[in-house]
């Protein structure tokens, strides 16, 4: 809601929209795996995979309206194999795009957004768990601005909190090389504080 409004007054709005809704929520090269917010920790590398890819096929179909309409929403907030149509794929999608901490039972906390030392008590961020299929793997994220460029065994944050006037961090794969370059100007969208 904050941002896409610029999107959708766009003169090229119907090309953007096809490439966003053409865009994947997860992608894996060679041992990286990135993903703009997070992976459950209940999910190997293949059925991640198959999700995202479950959601792409939705945006790209002809009912696409009815996914963008109802894909918003707190609930579900775990992950369980018997979840079908419009809330498997709003856990997914909450988990790609939205998830920053998970809860000892696996459930996604999608109302905290602050800085690590502030999360909700037994609460970890979503990369201290991981399925053991991601095991020698190389979790690349965004997302968390107040975690801001934060780097664990086997994972890179790389949201430096560029919307905010500090830095934009880029990671080259080839040499794991961290770019970074300040912000001169706060993009910060109109209303938000």
């Amino acid at each position: 809601n904050d941002t896409l409004q610029a999107v959708l007054d766009a003169p090229d709005r119907d090309e953007l929209m096809q490439w966003l809704r053409g865009s994947s929520l997860l992608h894996v090269e060679n041992e990286f795996v990135m993903v703009h917010a997070g992976l459950l920790p209940q999910w190997s590398l293949p059925l991640a995979q198959e999700l995202a890819w479950e959601v792409s096929q939705a945006l790209q179909g002809p009912a696409y309206r009815d996914l963008l309409k109802d894909m918003y929403g707190n609930k579900p907030d775990a992950w369980d194999d018997d979840l079908t149509g419009i809330e498997r794929y709003r856990v997914t999608i909450n988990a790609m795009t939205r998830m920053r901490v998970v809860e000892p039972d696996g459930r996604m906390n999608l109302k905290f957004a602050g800085v690590l030392a502030d999360r909700p008590e037994k609460s970890q961020p979503w990369f201290a768990q991981r399925h053991p299929s991601l095991e020698g793997k190389t979790l690349i994220a965004g997302h968390w601005s107040a975690l801001g460029y934060y780097t664990a065994p086997g994972f890179f944050g790389l949201d430096s909190g560029c919307i905010w006037g500090n830095e934009l961090t880029a990671l080259r794969l080839e040499d794991r090389a961290v770019i970074q370059v300040p912000c001169t100007e706060a993009v910060i969208p109109e209303g938000w504080d």
